[in-house]
C-alpha cells in the first residue's frame, strides 16, 4: 500500500481538506460557535449524510489482507519486490485452498473485539479475486482448490453477527496487462469487477479503493463512472479512495465520503465552507505488514491499540485495524488474542466510544473530551497504580488534570470503571475545569482511564 511521492497537486489536497493541528479547541466546537457567528453562508458547517453519520458511529473495525500473497507469508507486496512473473506467481491459485476461512468466526471475533465492521481485500494489487468474477476471469477463489466464493462467505458471516461488510478493491493491477498496455479496457474491467460486488451480496456498509496513487498525475481514473455505478447499486454504501502513505487526509473525487490516513495520526476537520461533510478513517496494521509476515514479530500490544484508538476518537475519526489471515484464511492467534483483550476495555467505555463526538474541551497533553448523550467524559492518559512504592512504577500519576472550553455546569464526576466520585473545580464563565484524578486500584489499568461528568 505504499505510493509514490507526493505530487503538488496531493499537497494542495490535502491542504484543501482543511485538516489542522489541535489548538486551543477542538475542531467541531470551533466550527459549531463560528458558524453562528458567521454571516457567509460559504462558511456553515455541512451536515453529514445518514450513511456517513452511520459510518462514524461504527468507530473501529477490522481490516482483512487476504490473497494469494498469504501462502508465501512474506507480506501482500511480495509479487511486486521479488518481482515474480505474473504467470509463474498464478500458480499460487492451484494450492489456495482457503480450508479455514469462516466468514462466521472471523466476524464473531470482530463481534467479541468490539469492531462493528469489517473490511476484506477482495482483490488485492496481485490481481486475484476473492469472489466470482462471472466469467470476467479465471483468476479467481472458484477456479482454485477453495471452489466457493470466499465473499459470499464472508458477507454471510457478517450478516450473522450484525457486523458492517466493507469490500476493498485494488485499483492497481500487477496481472492484468490491460493496466499497463491498454488503461481503457483496464478500467472496463474494474467497472464491470466492482459491478459485481455492488449487486451479487446485498447491501454493504462501503466500497474502499486502493491505488491510484499508483499512475502519474492527471491520469483520469474515470472514478464519476465508477461512483456513479456504486451509488445506482448501493446508494447507502460508503465510498473511500485511499490516498497512501504520501497524501493522508488529502480530498479526491466530490462523491467520497471519508479521507484516510493510512499508518498515520488523524488531526481535527475543520469542516466550515466544505461542499459535503466527510468522514475520516485511519487505517495501520498490528506489525510492519499487512498481508501475514510469518517472520514479522515487530507487533502491536493492546496497550498501542487503546492508545491508538483513542487518538482516533479523540478527532472523531475511526479505526481501521489489520490482520493478515494465515495461507489457509484463520486469524492469527496472537491477533486474535490482542484485539479480544482490547475487546474488553471497549466494554467498559463502549457508552461513549462508539457515540462519543468532539466537543471543545481540551488539555495541554494527551488528555481530551468527549460527548455523548448530553454527557462529556473525559479521557486521562498515563496515570498510575495505587499501591506500596516498592511495587507500582509512578508515571504521571494521580493529581488534577486541567481541561479548558467546558462551560457547561458540572454537578458529579466520576470513574465509568468503578464509580468512584471525583472532586473536581470549575469556573464554568471561562471554562476552567480541574480533575482530581486517582490512580488506578492495585491489580487493575485500563491504559486510558474515562471520567463521566454529569
Amino acid at each position: 500500500m505504499t505510493p509514490p511521492k507526493p505530487s503538488r497537486r496531493d499537497v494542495l489536497k490535502g491542504l484543501g481538506a482543511g485538516f489542522v493541528l489541535a489548538s486551543a479547541a477542538s475542531a467541531e466546537e470551533a466550527v459549531t460557535k463560528d458558524t453562528k457567528k458567521e454571516s457567509d453562508t460559504s462558511m456553515e458547517m455541512p451536515k453529514p449524510e445518514p450513511r456517513v453519520a452511520q459510518y462514524e458511529s461504527l468507530a473501529y473495525g477490522m481490516f482483512l489482507h487476504w490473497g494469494l500473497y498469504s501462502q508465501l507469508g512474506r507480506g501482500e507486496w511480495v509479487m511486486h519486490m521479488e518481482k515474480i512473473p505474473p504467470q509463474e506467481y498464478k500458480k499460487l491459485r492451484n494450492t489456495f485452498t482457503a480450508s479455514e476461512f469462516d466468514g462466521i468466526r472471523i466476524a464473531q471475533t470482530a463481534k467479541k473485539a468490539g469492531m462493528k465492521y469489517i473490511t476484506l481485500t477482495t482483490r488485492h494489487h496481485e490481481g486475484f479475486s476473492l469472489y466470482d468474477t462471472r466469467g470476467l476471469s479465471d483468476y479467481d477463489a472458484v477456479h482454485s482448490p477453495a471452489k466457493r466464493d470466499l465473499v459470499a462467505d464472508f458477507v454471510k458471516g457478517c450478516n450473522a453477527m450484525d457486523i458492517k461488510p466493507f469490500f476493498y478493491h485494488t485499483t492497481l493491477d500487477w496481472y492484468q496487462e490491460s493496466f499497463e498496455k491498454d488503461f481503457n479496457a483496464y478500467l472496463d474491467y474494474l467497472l464491470q469487477s466492482v459491478e459485481i460486488l455492488c449487486t451479487q451480496y446485498g447491501p454493504i456498509g462501503g466500497l474502499w479503493f486502493d491505488g491510484n496513487w499508483s499512475k502519474p498525475e492527471g491520469t483520469d481514473w474515470k472514478e464519476d463512472r465508477l461512483y456513479a455505478m456504486i451509488r445506482k447499486h448501493q446508494p447507502e454504501a460508503m465510498i473511500i479512495n485511499n490516498t497512501g502513505l504520501h497524501a493522508r487526509g488529502a480530498v479526491g473525487n466530490p462523491e467520497i465520503d471519508c479521507v484516510t490516513f493510512e499508518q498515520g495520526h488523524p488531526t481535527p476537520m475543520d469542516r466550515r465552507g466544505m461542499p459535503k461533510y466527510l468522514a475520516a478513517e485511519m487505517c495501520q496494521t498490528m506489525n510492519m505488514h499487512w498481508g501475514i509476515g510469518y517472520r514479522d514479530f515487530c507487533y502491536m500490544s493492546p496497550k498501542e491499540i487503546i492508545t491508538n484508538l483513542c487518538a482516533c476518537r479523540k478527532v472523531g475519526a475511526n479505526y481501521l485495524l489489520n490482520i493478515g489471515p494465515t495461507a489457509e484464511g484463520a486469524l492469527p492467534d496472537y491477533e486474535t488474542a490482542a484485539v479480544i483483550r482490547t475487546g474488553d476495555w471497549l466494554k467498559l467505555y463502549a457508552e461513549v466510544i462508539y457515540s462519543g463526538k468532539p466537543c471543545g474541551v481540551t488539555s495541554a497533553g494527551k488528555d481530551f473530551a468527549l460527548e455523548a448523550d448530553g454527557k462529556t467524559y473525559l479521557f486521562v492518559h498515563d496515570l498510575s497504580v495505587s499501591g506500596n512504592a516498592h511495587v507500582t512504577a509512578d508515571m504521571q500519576g494521580p493529581g488534577p488534570r486541567k481541561f479548558a472550553g467546558l462551560t457547561k455546569s458540572i454537578s458529579k464526576a466520576e470513574w465509568i470503571d468503578t464509580g468512584d466520585v471525583l472532586k473536581f473545580e470549575q469556573d464554568a464563565a471561562s471554562g476552567q475545569f480541574t480533575l482530581e484524578t486517582t490512580g488506578f486500584p492495585y491489580g487493575t489499568n485500563t491504559v486510558v482511564r474515562v471520567a463521566r461528568l454529569t
